[in-house]
């Protein structure tokens, strides 16, 4: 082997070690800031949010600390429906403070995300499961060796349940314990609304500056010769992904015109937010074309299609909502003003 080999080699190496390294210490700092009762998914979720903890490191560090240290009882299944409820979770789970559980979800476009069943503010998260999809789950009593109980067992089969929108009867045996749900503070927002009460308020805009209906035909851009391709944002932590919106199909048939319709919207959404990611659900499967939703010629009148957005900082979710629910009207002719490489300016 010459010089220059050696050279990478080495170099491999310690690529190799320094990502061990960082590894070994995320997964340390998660340890450090878990309290004897804290949700482990709750601490992840907040080290990913602070970029100390990479998303690629979940899955093993999930393993590492619940199967592999704390024992936990593991059972994994592809959900053979989902819960139409999903505000139930946190709100049954809730009362079995006998046991520590957690949610492992295989999403098909964020990767593996973990998330307490207990919290509430998941329950966005698990109305976006799908059928079909791998869910893995955990749960055990940390504070006793061994982790794994009778009782964690029976949370398991019964969480599944409430996953797939079954019918779950009361277990008195998981009703008493230490494991109860405490809202994490938030003492960065806290200071954030302090500094806007403070504030000077801002004059009230005039009439005019308010922004005109959603049915008021949008406003296009001068159109790019060959348009760039929409970027498709990186995979964010499962923190970054906005609730399922639904919009129902107004029009006669979701035709090829409101097709253009919602692939003008999206990519004048892309241009301001390069960064977000606009994903499409119809009959609970992703849509990675949209001009599959016309070939199919099952999307009629009434009919629902979903939509949810991911990334950091997620924008305008409510005007993008309405813009959807235009372009699945009949008044989908205000957007294709302009040739079809035309970027409009909605946002």
């Amino acid at each position: 082997m010459n010089k220059s080999s050696n050279f990478y080699v080495g170099l491999a190496t310690k690529d190799g070690f320094n990502t061990s390294v960082r590894h070994i210490n995320g997964t340390l700092d998660l340890l450090d800031s878990c309290g004897a009762n804290d949700n482990i998914a709750d601490q992840i979720n907040s080290l990913l949010a602070k970029k100390a903890l990479e998303a690629e490191q979940v899955l093993s560090v999930v393993n590492m600390l619940l199967v592999e240290k704390w024992g936990y009882s593991v059972s994994s299944k592809n959900l053979s429906s989902v819960a139409m409820n999903a505000e139930s979770v946190s709100t049954i789970t809730g009362k079995w403070k006998a046991v520590d559980m957690v949610i492992g979800y295989h999403h098909p476009d964020l990767g593996f995300l973990v998330l307490n069943p207990k919290n509430p503010e998941n329950a966005a998260l698990i109305a976006g499961f799908r059928k079909n999809e791998l869910v893995v789950l955990y749960a055990g009593d940390r504070n006793k060796k061994g982790g794994a109980s009778d009782k964690a067992s029976a949370s398991l089969s019964a969480l599944f349940e409430i996953l797939e929108g079954k019918e779950v009867h009361a277990n008195a045996a998981l009703l008493n314990g230490p494991y109860t749900f405490v809202p994490p503070a938030k003492p960065a927002q806290k200071r954030a609304y302090q500094a806007r009460a403070k504030a000077p308020r801002a004059a009230k805009a005039p009439v005019s500056a308010v922004a005109a209906p959603v049915a008021a035909a949008p406003v296009a851009v001068a159109a790019t010769p060959t348009p760039a391709p929409v970027p498709v944002a990186a995979a964010p932590s499962q923190s970054k992904l906005s609730a399922m919106v639904s919009v129902v199909v107004t029009n006669e048939l979701f035709h090829n015109g409101n097709v253009e319709a919602w692939k003008r919207i999206i990519r004048s959404y892309n241009a301001k937010y390069p960064n977000l990611q606009v994903l499409v659900y119809y009959d609970g499967e992703r849509i990675v074309d949209i001009n599959t939703l016309f070939k199919w010629g099952k999307v009629k009148h009434g009919s629902c299609i979903q939509f949810a957005v991911a990334g950091e900082n997620i924008q305008d979710l409510a005007k993008l909502s309405r813009y959807f629910r235009q372009g699945a009207s009949s008044s989908f002719e205000a957007f294709l003003h302009g040739s079809p490489d035309t970027v409009m300016n909605l946002f």
